[in-house]
């Protein structure tokens, strides 16, 4: 008899901000097959005597490529088991999650859903930071900063510099000068003011603020390591820890390095 697959999202990383459905799919399954990004307080709620298969993936180093998740997925289900399909997120953001279910479906296996936090709600609880409010963001849009293959980032560029939008960049860390770079070029202020969360949600959660101008340099010099979330927009100014004070002075201090080299000139 053909088992079926749950494909849940974890979230983020806090194991209180798993849904109730998703909490009792893991305890239904037979088998989980997981993320790198699924945390360890999630991984316990996993009942002892399920099959844990661990298919992680890190930035240039997929060790189990998608194909072979896909059969890891379709072989198990076809052996009677409940499996639990579990990513990091939300899996129909950026989580391959329709990939993943077109595979199993074409092979008339059943497939259901348990949606997750991605980490751009997670982030802003955390942080503290709307990704809307009134004023100053009347929309959000989420983007991916890394293609498939080390892929060109062929992105609208003119759509996403928009000053009334808030702009999530995921898996963006590798990226970010490009992408600063294309938006500025586009016309969004270098002076835009910019979050970078890594480990959102998690004991390990670290946050850097910069501008837009400033955000490779910044994020270089900090070190940051993925997973690395980019809140780029005039939403980040909400946040209490919203250093606007030494933000000012460096703006002032680079307009005096500006005015310099043009008396020079």
């Amino acid at each position: 008899m053909t088992g079926k697959v749950f494909l849940i999202g974890a979230g983020p990383g806090d194991v209180e901000l798993l849904t109730l459905r998703a909490v009792r799919m893991i305890k239904e399954a037979d088998a989980i097959v997981y993320d790198r990004l699924v945390s360890d307080e999630i991984m316990k709620l996993v009942p002892a005597e399920s099959e844990k298969v661990f298919v992680g993936k890190t930035p240039n180093f997929h060790p189990v490529k998608q194909e072979e998740i896909n059969q890891i997925l379709v072989d198990l289900a076809l052996q009677g088991k409940t499996v639990a399909r579990l990513k990091g997120g939300d899996p129909l953001i950026f989580g391959r999650g329709s990939e993943e279910a077109a595979h199993l479906q074409s092979h008339g296996i059943e497939v259901q859903y348990a949606p997750g936090i991605t980490a751009a709600q997670g982030a802003a609880s955390s942080c503290g930071v709307p990704l809307t409010h009134r004023g100053l963001a009347t929309g959000v849009r989420y983007v991916t900063g890394h293609r498939q293959a080390d892929g060109d980032l062929d992105l609208d560029w003119k759509s996403l510099a928009s000053d009334e939008t808030t702009l999530v960049v995921y898996m963006g860390v590798a990226n970010i000068g490009q992408i600063a770079m294309r938006l500025m070029a586009a016309g969004l202020n270098d002076s835009t003011p910019v979050m970078a969360v890594a480990n959102a949600t998690t004991p390990r959660e670290t946050r850097m603020f910069s501008s837009l101008g400033r955000i490779a340099n910044d994020s270089r010099e900090a070190g940051l390591e993925a997973p690395v979330l980019f809140i780029i927009g005039k939403v980040v100014t909400v946040c209490n820890e919203w250093p606007a004070d030494a933000f000012l002075e460096k703006a002032r201090e680079d307009q005096d390095q500006y005015a310099e080299m043009v008396n020079h000139a």
